[in-house]
């Protein structure tokens, strides 16, 4: 069985700090994303945007990694938002009444 991997890509604007997420989030490499976004807060963003477009798997403590994470965010008078969120992470998160919990901007065209 492979190990569980999480890449992280940082980029930096004024305003924001991107993380671009690519694999799986779970009990296995959730400490390490909750590492490099407190990293990040040390430097008091206004917003750190989560991007979930690569990420393949998501398990309960990841899930409840975001949750901790976006609390820390506003605690620090920033803004944890999560983008292109996939559709199996949307119904999880319907499912275990999360979302409301999380703020989501998912950049889909409808139509």
């Amino acid at each position: 069985m492979n190990r569980a991997e999480l890449t992280i890509g940082v980029q930096r604007t004024p305003d924001e700090v991107i993380l671009r997420l690519g694999g799986e989030i779970d009990m296995l490499t959730a400490a390490r994303l909750s590492s490099v976004v407190n990293e990040v807060l040390a430097d008091a963003p206004t917003r750190i945007v989560l991007d979930l477009t690569d990420v393949t798997f998501c398990d309960s403590q990841g899930l409840g990694t975001l949750v901790v994470l976006s609390r820390k965010a506003s605690h620090a008078q920033s803004l944890l938002v999560l983008t292109n969120v996939g559709d199996f992470l949307l119904r999880v998160l319907d499912i275990t009444g999360l979302r409301s919990a999380l703020m989501i901007r998912n950049e889909q065209s409808t139509g």
